[in-house]
């Protein structure tokens, strides 16, 4: 995609936070790409960057392995912020020492600014922020200034304004660095020269420009779930193409109780879209019969789709292309060069290579709270743009071990009762996110009279922003009780509900 407009680029060391960091540029309203650290300088001058941001990353920037940049990236011209371990690893190439020892565990620090600095400017003399790398620069690069220290007078911050080189060992991006937004904007402003014109309206525009140029007026295509990403992409690509846009909605039997009629519903009647509904349950599940591995079931799903598309469009006649609701953390989170794969998503590293469309993905630049800002200037209602999120898969990776019909219609059940529970509290837009999973597990319990040996129900609900990082959400007791109160009483296979309280990372937002 062409996005005709001033961005920055974000290389990829394999950091923790690497996402955030383009996150919050573009909360700057400052388009950001992320991209592997091993791109060559030519590439990387194709893409006409106003700035380059170097993530942190696991390695020892003092290791004779530490991955480097091309060192023709340092004379560009243009600025480079490097973070964490890019700091490391920017002083050792350009001529520094790093620490040989572990110096700075990862934790808050205090920061003190000790010169001049465009990039610190704003900040008080003193200011907390996030340390996460253990080693240091030990001696600064030649023509470099430390401009921050920590308490124990390691370097925090060092620049080179003449060659619009600077870099830092704490992380702005993250909300321990209070001050970090005001950070990024210096360097992004102040350094960079960008101007703040990443705006949805203005994505919006480009992006129905582009379809429009790549569809021409052949017929579209659109895998259609009613989650948020496809929703919005299917709306977004209707203004584009209009009456050639064809939705194909697929009830796969691993969708929430209710969904299947209310999408149907939205897009037929509120929308007035070209809609086909394919009921395809016994389809899926038979090809699911067996599995129990995770990226199989992916795999599969995804793979599946596409058959079943092909099929679809076979009846149209000539279709030439496919509409997926692929969001940027898809992309990213299904491998690059320097973080491998966390999870396939069914729509990115499921899919078949012998695929007869070609793909119009409107929403693969975007993070997930970036679709839902789109969604409100395309005019979609509440109840579309601010639906729980849902995986590719549905409860195919809700549902541990085999996916069956007996586990599912348990899950749909527990499910809706943790929906129905979180909104009667007044929690369903404080938390991000809220579920039921169904873990591979019976255990021993009594209902009545009688022994039980049945499933055991997890809830899993979250604060995040966009999916990257999450934490999960300290729901009122009372809440809890009454969603396991109403799960054991009201589904007859359950008697255990367990309460899921681990971050992202460690964990991911699904169980699968």
């Amino acid at each position: 995609m062409s996005l005709g407009q001033e961005m920055v680029v974000v290389l990829d060391f394999g950091g923790k936070y690497t996402q955030m960091i383009a996150r919050r540029i573009r909360e700057c309203k400052v388009f950001c790409e992320i991209l592997p650290y091993n791109i060559g300088v030519d590439k990387l001058r194709n893409k006409n960057p106003k700035g380059i941001v170097f993530s942190g990353g696991p390695a020892d920037g003092g290791a004779e392995n530490a991955p480097p940049v091309d060192d023709a990236i340092y004379r560009l011209e243009i600025p480079i912020l490097a973070v964490g371990y890019g700091m490391q690893m920017m002083a050792r190439q350009l001529g520094g020492k790093i620490s040989g020892d572990v110096q700075l565990a990862e934790g808050k620090k205090t920061l003190e600014i000790t010169a001049n600095s465009r990039l610190l400017a704003g900040l008080e003399t003193k200011e907390e922020c996030w340390v996460s790398q253990g080693h240091s620069v030990e001696e600064l690069p030649q023509g470099f200034a430390p401009v921050a220290r920590s308490e124990d007078n390691r370097a925090l911050a060092m620049e080179d304004p003449d060659k619009k080189l600077y870099a830092m060992q704490f992380h702005p991006e993250v909300a321990h660095t209070p001050k970090g937004k005001q950070v990024l904007q210096n360097f992004l402003y102040d350094i960079c020269r960008c101007s703040d014109a990443w705006t949805m309206s203005s994505f919006l525009r480009q992006s129905v420009a582009e379809v429009q140029a790549k569809a021409g007026d052949k017929k579209v295509l659109c895998a259609l779930s009613g989650g948020v990403d496809s929703s919005v992409a299917a709306v977004l690509v209707h203004r584009a193409v209009g009456d050639n846009l064809t939705c194909v909605f697929v009830d796969n039997g691993l969708l929430r109780k209710g969904e299947a009629e209310q999408v149907i519903n939205t897009f037929r009647e509120k929308f007035n879209m070209n809609l086909i509904h394919v009921d395809a349950r016994e389809r899926f599940l038979n090809k699911l019969a067996g599995v129990t591995d995770p990226e199989r079931k992916r795999k599969i799903i995804g793979e599946e789709f596409i058959r079943l598309f092909e099929e679809e469009a076979k009846k149209l006649g000539q279709i030439d292309y496919l509409v997926q609701g692929t969001v940027y953390p898809d992309v990213v989170e299904s491998g690059t060069a320097a973080a491998g794969v966390i999870k396939s998503h069914h729509n990115v590293g499921g899919l078949p290579e012998d695929m007869q469309f070609d793909l119009i993905e409107p929403l693969r630049w975007l993070f997930k709270d970036e679709v839902r800002l789109l969604g409100e200037e395309l005019g979609l209602p509440e109840e579309v743009v601010w639906r729980q999120p849902f995986p590719g898969p549905g409860l195919a990776v809700r549902c541990l071990g085999e996916v069956t019909e007996e586990k599912l219609a348990v899950l749909r059940e527990a499910d809706a009762i943790v929906t129905d529970e979180i909104k009667k509290a007044g929690l369903d837009r404080e938390i991000w996110q809220y579920f039921a999973v169904l873990p591979n597990i019976k255990s021993v319990g009594v209902k009545g009279d009688r022994r039980t040996y049945v499933w055991t129900v997890g809830v899993r609900a979250i604060h995040s922003s966009d999916g990257m990082t999450a934490q999960w959400a300290h729901i009122p007791y009372q809440v809890l009780d009454s969603i396991s109160t109403r799960i054991c009483k009201e589904i007859e296979q359950v008697n255990r509900v367990v309460y899921d309280i681990t971050a992202k990372p460690p964990s991911t937002i699904e169980w699968e």
